[in-house]
């Protein structure tokens, strides 16, 4: 099992648990069950996971689509970026919200 928690500064949290299982959960052809997460005050704002039943899929917002699992490092990085494209939105939309 790997499990890792990064806090940011202003409050942002990354939790990402992995852990190899003896067969796919349905929905998921790999021998993986996960849970990504990125939020600010208990808000999700980023996830991935493969929920039995749903498979490999992604949140962005309010938004729900599916993941192509390929490698867990593939995995990792996806994730990451999208936690970058997210906290940078957010960085913009403070700033902006500043100068009003």
């Amino acid at each position: 099992m790997h499990r890792e928690r990064l806090e940011f500064d202003d409050g942002g949290v990354v939790e990402m648990v992995l852990w190899r299982i003896a067969k796919p959960v349905p929905g998921s052809s790999h021998s993986y069950k996960y849970r990504l997460y990125y939020g600010v005050g208990g808000s999700r704002l980023v996830g991935y996971d493969n929920e039995r039943g749903k498979g490999d899929h992604r949140h962005v917002g309010s938004h729900e689509e599916p993941y192509r699992f390929s490698t867990v490092e593939r995995l990792v990085r996806d994730f990451m970026a999208d936690v970058g494209k997210e906290r940078r939105s957010e960085q913009s939309r403070a700033a902006y919200s500043s100068r009003r």
